[in-house]
């Protein structure tokens, strides 16, 4: 009886210490601070320090939030995760060449950033680099001075079929050649892009405001895009197709340029003040 009960107590033992701890587990919810540390699992009263201490310790689903102002530093999301960041500050400064937030989840998995200050620094390559998930949505944030001559604010380059979605956010200062600029959108090889650009600022960028390459469908509505030294709005390769309206296309190289695909206007925009204002493609479409 007492060998049966010593095996009893030795087996208990045995599964305690091959059972996960609840500390190693990953929470649907998880906090970062400026004072926290990447050690903390993360919790509301132990936070961590970084979005990349933080990631790993976030179930899939789940959301990461800021409890104060901080440089949460840069990462890589390769899950469905929201990043949100409302009412503090939360920046992340990239180092030379490298990206602040790069999202390379698998086909089904969707990811949301919200309250956001990116910040290149002039050296930094993309504010937000897309490659692969089911969507992408970035609200409420400041995307700037990524400084890289081929530099971006958002580069979306998804290889499968993806959606996008910029609402409420800035896009100024990225890029320091014709190659560089605010927005790209250029789905690669058999990729398929959707996106969404409503209330965006899209400013002082050293090359293009928003280009749309391959095989992109793109809405533009509510819309500030200004000064941007080569152009404004333009597509390039592929067979993209852009609508635009109730939007404001000035200070630019070249307002809007068709060279793939086509722009079209509900003739709701400002389109004006531009060294060369270019032209929408074909008739206004109907408002109804």
């Amino acid at each position: 009886m007492r060998i049966r009960v010593l095996f009893a107590i030795m087996a208990a033992g045995v599964a305690l210490a091959l059972a996960p701890s609840a500390a190693s587990a990953q929470a649907t919810r998880t906090w970062v601070s400026g004072v926290g540390d990447d050690l903390n699992p993360c919790s509301r009263t132990a936070p961590c320090k970084t979005f990349a201490g933080a990631i790993s310790k976030t179930a899939t689903n789940g959301e990461i939030n800021c409890l104060d102002p901080g440089a949460f530093g840069a990462v890589t999301i390769g899950k469905a995760i929201s990043i949100v960041c409302q009412y503090t500050e939360a920046g992340a400064l990239a180092t030379l060449g490298s990206n602040d937030i790069t999202v390379n989840a698998p086909a089904g998995d969707a990811v949301y950033l919200s309250g956001l200050d990116l910040q290149g620094a002039n050296t930094g390559l993309n504010g937000v680099r897309f490659i692969g998930g089911k969507s992408l949505t970035i609200e409420n944030s400041i995307i700037r001075n990524f400084g890289a001559v081929n530099g971006q604010g958002v580069l979306f380059a998804p290889t499968g079929t993806s959606s996008l979605l910029i609402s409420n956010t800035s896009i100024v200062s990225n890029g320091s050649a014709a190659t560089g600029g605010g927005v790209l959108i250029a789905p690669t090889g058999a990729g398929v892009a959707t996106a969404v650009l409503t209330n965006v600022r899209v400013n002082n960028n050293a090359g293009v405001g928003i280009l749309i390459n391959g095989a992109s469908t793109v809405m533009i509505a509510n819309t500030t895009v200004a000064h941007n030294a080569n152009f404004g709005i333009r597509t390039a390769s592929g067979s993209p197709t852009v609508r635009v309206g109730t939007s404001v296309i000035t200070g630019n190289g070249t307002g809007v340029s068709v060279a793939a695909g086509t722009i079209e206007s509900y003739c709701t925009n400002q389109l004006n003040g531009n060294s060369g204002d270019g032209a929408f493609f074909g008739a206004c479409l109907q408002l109804k």
